[in-house]
């Protein structure tokens, strides 16, 4: 493993600094370290296992930064665009099978292959181009889950393939019954005792306890998945989308996510070790004519698609360009249907190297797309108009606190000084919000109907949901040291013209906090002192002018 991590970080530095996606640089240190080149890593099902743990983790995360709301906008075209395209691109298969004169079962199957893109590595684009959010984002996510979830019929049938009529039925009858009994199971338990059980581990204010548990969620529902003979990936996905809706969801997210990029890592690595760069040499011409076909043909068929659905040119073309590659599942059922001899070596090593290479197309293939949009199609056409149906979907699919604050107070922590404030904002009519790690303080802020995040505020990604770069000014009233000095630079980083208010004992620890950015530094022992002086001189009848000319030079000295 350590061996894997060290060479996927020096092929990702290298990218960085060439400005690629370090996705490439990844896949590029599988295949050079796997069995097929220098032969560094033998045996890959090692590195398979710590990859799939990314897998599971990648898709938790995805269920996460989605929600059933924000899917049910997009769910028509997605199941119908998704099974549309899923029958295309199997037509398409045939035709590339009749084409090099294989059998009508090879040949079906392999469009079954290429039908499938990959959920992983469109996802890790998606987050990395800040486009997970957007329409055409949202589209290609909604496919890709019916094209995960076809996989179980698919599965269900590939044994069956040489039964008799009846007996392939009740094979496949038997896997849809079970992918409904979990589908219910997940709803079912999830949306009862979900929230209740992470309430439990939350009231117990640690955050040791906290990871550990959104983790067994996570590897629970995948587990639960995998034994009723589904997707893994699948199960810990609506074990995200269902924690989505709760108060703990960011908090969720930010804690899990620097293992799942370590993991992902591993995913990306063991699927650069799957290609075997001697078989596309030994085969240029019949892989190039595939790999052209398949690109072209899917990219076509997402297009028409979505423009049957009345979706503009940048959502066409955007997601036509992200979803052309084969994807994992791919590699799952070609290898099913080699260990049943329902197709060739030759056609499942041209299944692998077509997917690899598709694969290593996508993010260029994304980049130029953005960049010939934005330079020639999107001056032409114009960009989404306010009232267009595109630009509504992109606003629905935004946070509700995301559309309505605007000029507000973010407010870290929400203790006694913090209610305080709050009390006269509400008076004076401003709108803010709260974060506090404290499910106490963030259920009394929803009774007041005050917007609370349940997080850490110290991560940047829970404050980048407090809106910080339309807010007025940022309070941070906590009495530790370092989680100030964290939070000021981060918040510092997302608005560096907002305004900050801290909290701070001491010379030293005042003079950091302005050096990050800090506006107002706020010394609760200087304004003890400085009361105690101002009482102090009226009660020797100095008028208020004089008291407040002494208090501002001492002031001033501190």
């Amino acid at each position: 493993m350590a061996l894997v991590l060290g060479v996927a970080l020096g092929a990702g530095l290298l990218l960085s600094l060439l400005r690629l996606p370090m996705i490439l640089g990844y896949l590029v240190a599988g295949i050079v370290i796997g069995p097929y080149v220098l032969g560094l890593v033998e045996h890959i099902e090692d590195v398979e296992m710590l990859a799939t743990i990314g897998v599971v983790l990648l898709m938790f995360t995805l269920g996460l930064e989605l929600s059933p709301n924000t899917l049910r906008r997009v769910g028509k075209v997605a199941i119908l665009g998704g099974i549309a395209q899923i029958a295309a691109t199997t037509i398409l298969g045939f035709g590339i099978g009749f084409l090099f004169d294989w059998s009508v079962k090879e040949a079906v199957l392999f469009g079954f292959f290429i039908s499938m893109s990959s959920t992983v590595i469109v996802m890790k684009l998606l987050m990395d181009r800040g486009d997970l959010g957007s329409v055409h984002g949202r589209i290609m996510i909604g496919i890709l889950l019916v094209q995960d979830l076809s996989v179980v019929p698919i599965m269900a049938v590939l044994p069956s393939l040489e039964k008799s009529g009846m007996a392939l039925l009740t094979d496949l009858g038997w896997a849809l019954l079970k992918a409904d009994a979990f589908l219910v199971a997940v709803l079912v338990l999830g949306g009862w005792g979900l929230p209740r059980l992470v309430r439990r581990v939350v009231v117990r204010r640690s955050r040791e306890l906290f990871l550990l548990a959104i983790v067994c969620v996570c590897f629970g529902a995948g587990f639960a998945a995998y034994h009723l003979g589904l997707s893994i990936a699948l199960g810990a996905f609506l074990a995200g989308l269902l924690l989505s809706e709760s108060d703990y969801a960011h908090q969720a997210r930010a804690d899990i996510r620097p293992l799942r990029d370590v993991f992902s890592v591993l995913f990306f690595v063991a699927l650069g070790m799957l290609a075997d760069p001697a078989f596309i040499a030994d085969n240029p011409g019949k892989i190039a004519i595939v790999v052209a076909v398949v690109v072209i043909g899917k990219f076509a068929i997402v297009v028409l698609i979505l423009r049957a659905f009345g979706h503009k040119t940048k959502t066409d073309l955007f997601a036509g360009s992200g979803l052309f590659q084969i994807g994992e599942f791919s590699f799952v059922l070609a290898a099913l249907a080699l260990s049943e001899d329902l197709i060739s070596d030759d056609l499942y090593a041209t299944v692998m190297a077509t997917a690899f290479i598709t694969i290593l197309l996508t993010p260029f293939a994304m980049t130029l797309t953005s960049h010939l949009y934005y330079r020639k199609i999107g001056k032409k056409e114009g960009f989404a108009k306010d009232g267009s149906r595109e630009a509504a979907v992109e606003n629905d699919l935004r946070p509700s606190s995301a559309r309505t604050l605007s000029n507000h107070v973010v407010m870290c922590g929400y203790g006694k000084i913090a209610r305080y404030l709050g009390r006269v904002l509400e008076q004076r009519g401003f709108s803010y919000l709260v974060i506090d790690l404290d499910p106490d303080a963030i259920e009394l802020a929803r009774k007041k109907g005050v917007p609370a995040i349940f997080g850490d505020a110290c991560n940047p990604e829970i404050l980048a949901e407090a809106c910080l770069e339309r807010a007025r000014i940022l309070i941070v009233g906590f009495a530790d040291p370092i989680a100030t000095k964290l939070i000021v630079r981060n918040a510092k980083r997302i608005n560096r013209r907002l305004d900050i208010v801290a909290r701070a004992y001491g010379d030293e620890e005042t003079k950091a906090l302005r050096a990050d950015g800090a506006s107002e530094v706020v010394r609760p022992d200087l304004e003890v002192g400085l009361e105690i002086v101002r009482h102090t001189l009226h009660r020797f009848g100095m008028t208020p002018q004089e008291i407040q000319y002494v208090l501002s030079k001492l002031r001033e000295e501190f």
